[in-house]
């Protein structure tokens, strides 16, 4: 195997990014109370140019009267007790009265028995697969052979049974 040399270009670029990480961190780790000592003695303060949220707001909202009124709306901002304007997850939708109420659901009991026992051979058969395989490992061909079989002849029932036409008055929007 062989090793790198400590003296190629290779190791000389790693010894620079350490030097400009090492930089970085004693920049980041610097506060306004107590300057690093990693800087020199004649370089600016990194923290002289740092701007507030206040002298970067578009919208106003660090302004004493920003919180009155939202533009372009007629009503004014809502505010904490902080004297913050809200934020959306503070916003409280008025319940609408008409409001789309789904009709009940047909009772199951009324169901035809043949197409409820496809549907359980349809959902069923899977299943059954599924936990023959993890608990009962030395499951006969047999059963297996007609779980699937059961299930294919659900489905195919099922698919049967589908409308052979499509309703023209019909938008799609029921199922």
């Amino acid at each position: 195997m062989n090793r790198p040399d400590p003296n190629s270009a290779d190791q000389s670029a790693n010894k620079d990014d350490d030097a400009v990480w090492l930089d970085l961190v004693a920049r980041l780790e610097a506060t306004e109370s107590s300057p690093s000592d990693a800087e020199p003695a004649g370089a600016p303060d990194p923290g002289a140019d740092r701007k507030s949220f206040q002298d970067f707001d578009p919208l106003g909202l660090s302004a004493p009267g920003a919180g009155q009124d939202a533009p372009g709306t007629d009503a004014p901002r809502q505010q904490h007790g902080s004297g913050f304007p809200s934020g959306p997850r503070d916003y409280d939708v008025a319940d609408d009265d008409g409001a789309f109420v789904p009709e009940e659901p047909p009772s199951l009991a009324g169901t035809e028995p043949l197409t409820m026992l496809a549907w359980f051979g349809a959902v069923g058969g899977p299943l059954a697969l599924l936990f023959t395989a993890m608990f009962w490992r030395s499951a006969p061909l047999a059963a297996i052979l007609g779980i699937v079989a059961a299930f294919v002849a659900s489905v195919v029932y099922l698919i049967m049974r589908l409308p052979r036409e499509k309703n023209e008055d019909d938008d799609g929007a029921r199922i």
